[in-house]
């Protein structure tokens, strides 16, 4: 990138010898050391790029964008570039040819070529005849089957021999904008050669591509993400975008570009019904489900490319860390609906698609991964539903409101307000290192709940503590006791044993600082995803699996010293902060109000 240029006030009279040599030495000294060294190396790609990373640190675009700011980092481009015309030497003719090749302004190209004539300096010749190069007769997509991207290849023969390969990245999740780009020296057919060859991914396929539609895509795709606020930046981009689109302008016109797909309310509608058709979907026909995904369906229709069956690792963060918890006003507990519906929709799209149950997994596990950020999102201290409206007609007290709110999880995560009260036992103690108990396994799934305890007693001394072993111990005999055909049914003993210890360390908030990742965690199995697989176990010791909120296993009996602890504390706080009030009262009455209630 050329260093900054300074900018000096116009002068109405000639100029002698030495002014312009105080102009030179003052105004251009890096960039003409620069361009002498990428004259000297004989690389055509050095002076390009060069010349790119000029025209993109004055791209009148960014001056667009940044007008706000109070000083620009430089001149108009047009004002540095007649300091060239005003210092004639060797570097200046080479970079005012290259910037009148790569910009297309016919009046400047002209200009340059009188200039530069008078000046008599000899150039390369690929440089003298750059308005001749042209682009290679083949153009190529790479893509990846989630559709998050792909990229864009094309090749460029410069007068007299030299050659250079374009890739473009662009990105559909951010609205199909390019996001990255490079230019490398030699020959289209070698780099698609080294991207064959490297490219061992199995869900990833490059194909031919009409030379015209490359040209339109790049096209689009550049000048949306040059709108994009914050700039996209690599190392490599922007600095060589207008190198980039010069390149793509010498392809054949009349390309088609992004055609996204238009989807009625009707199809929209239909589209979920089929959903909620499906296998997928089983225990999800509530209203708030329902609507749900309609709401996720309209993320997929309106946003990126509007493909509402394409969902990715990167879309499930998108939908889960910012669209939901920003664009959509409403109460938490039906937000926190979001994920069980996402997993179906997900599930069901796949299965539509045709994708490898790796890569659905994959995807599955960025639900898992991305959901305790959402339900924090969701229950950060903001009001939304009608809790908002109440709270705007002075009906409701915001802090006392989550406070109950808080209350009430508490006495999830521990079974009930006799159990949070310290009733029946709840206390800091450590859990005991205690046996398996198999006289609670029913005869013909002792086996098989034996491979599964054998797992489950490895991980923990893997990567968690003896009370986490013995929590998972417990959990596991009262699973195989409340419900044996969960071990009857066809399966790995390996995601059994993940889905007990995610379970546990998901009750006892382990997962993450200080202790391992979800990932972690269930790559120790082999497997990514626990979700679906914990919840018949859910079931069987009498919690809800699709209840809203937190991971909760509703009992202290699975709960280690420090999240006992931790509960306690948290109790013993909101005890005294809300030392005159009746919390209870205050939680019943904000769950049964309803918008209706304020007309």
């Amino acid at each position: 990138m050329p260093k900054r240029m300074h900018r000096s006030k116009p002068s109405s009279g000639p100029r002698s010898r030495r002014d312009v040599a105080a102009r030179r030495e003052r105004r251009t000294p890096d960039l003409v050391d620069e361009v002498a060294g990428a004259l000297a190396g004989g690389e055509p790609l050095d002076l390009l790029a060069l010349t790119s990373s000029f025209l993109a640190a004055t791209d009148p675009r960014e001056r667009r964008l940044f007008g706000a700011q109070d000083e620009p980092s430089l001149p108009p481009r047009e004002e540095i570039v007649e300091t060239f015309f005003e210092v004639p030497i060797p570097e200046t003719s080479a970079l005012l040819t290259a910037i009148a090749v790569l910009t297309g302004d016919d009046v400047l190209r002209s200009r340059v070529r009188r200039e530069v004539a008078t000046r008599a300096h000899v150039l390369p010749h690929w440089l003298a005849e750059l308005d001749r190069a042209r682009a290679h007769d083949r153009a190529l997509q790479m893509t990846d089957v989630l559709g998050d991207g792909e990229n864009l290849v094309l090749g460029v023969r410069l007068p007299g021999g030299p050659e250079l390969s374009v890739a473009v990245y662009v990105d559909h999740n951010l609205g199909t904008v390019a996001k990255d780009g490079f230019v490398v020296p030699g020959a289209l057919p070698d780099l698609v050669e080294l991207m064959r060859s490297e490219s061992d991914d199995p869900d990833v396929t490059l194909t031919e591509l009409d030379p015209a539609d490359a040209r339109a895509r790049i096209t689009e795709a550049v000048e949306h993400g040059a709108m994009v606020f914050p700039p996209l930046e690599t190392e490599t981009w922007p600095a060589c975008r207008p190198l980039v689109e010069w390149a793509a302008g010498l392809l054949p016109a009349g390309g088609r570009g992004y055609e996204r797909p238009k989807w009625s309310e009707a199809d929209r509608q239909a589209l979920a019904e089929r959903c909620l058709a499906s296998p997928f979907a089983a225990g999800l026909d509530d209203a708030d489900s329902r609507d749900l995904l309609d709401t996720l369906l309209w993320f997929g229709t309106d946003y990126g490319p509007r493909d509402p069956l394409r969902w990715s690792p990167v879309a499930v963060e998108i939908v889960l860390t910012d669209w939901i918890p920003r664009k959509i006003v409403a109460d938490f507990r039906y937000l926190a609906k979001a994920p069980a519906v996402l997993r179906a929709l997900i599930r069901f799209s796949h299965a539509e698609r045709g994708i490898r149950p790796g890569l659905t997994e994959e995807t599955l596990a960025a639900v898992d991964e991305w959901e305790p950020e959402y339900q924090a999102a969701i229950r950060a201290p903001r009001l939304q539903g009608p809790e908002a409206l109440l709270a705007a007609v002075g009906a409701l007290d915001p802090e006392e409101y989550l406070d109950a709110v808080q209350l009430d999880e508490l006495r999830r995560a521990v079974g009930g307000a006799r159990a949070l009260d310290g009733l029946d036992g709840l206390d800091d103690a450590l859990l005991p290192d205690e046996p398996f108990v198999e006289k609670r396994v029913p005869a013909d799934v002792r086996d098989r709940v034996a491979e599964v305890r054998e797992l489950v007693d490895r991980c923990c001394d893997g990567l968690l503590d003896v009370e986490h072993r013995t929590a998972a111990r417990w959990l596991l005999a009262a699973v195989a006791d409340g419900d044996p055909a969960v071990f009857r049914r066809r399966g790995r003993a390996e995601t059994a044993a993940a889905a007990i210890c995610w379970l546990v360390a998901k009750a006892n908030r382990s997962l993450g600082p200080g202790g391992p990742q979800a990932q972690e965690l269930l790559g120790w199995f082999g497997v990514r995803s626990a979700s679906q697989r914990s919840e018949p176990m859910l079931a069987a010791i009498g919690v809800d699996p699709h209840q809203p909120g937190e991971r909760a296993l509703e009992s202290p009996t699975y709960l280690t010293a420090a999240r006992r602890r931790q509960l306690i504390a948290d109790r013993d706080r909101l005890a005294g902060a809300t030392e005159d009030d009746d919390l209870d009262a205050l939680a019943e009455h904000a769950a049964r109000t309803s918008p209706d209630d304020l007309d």
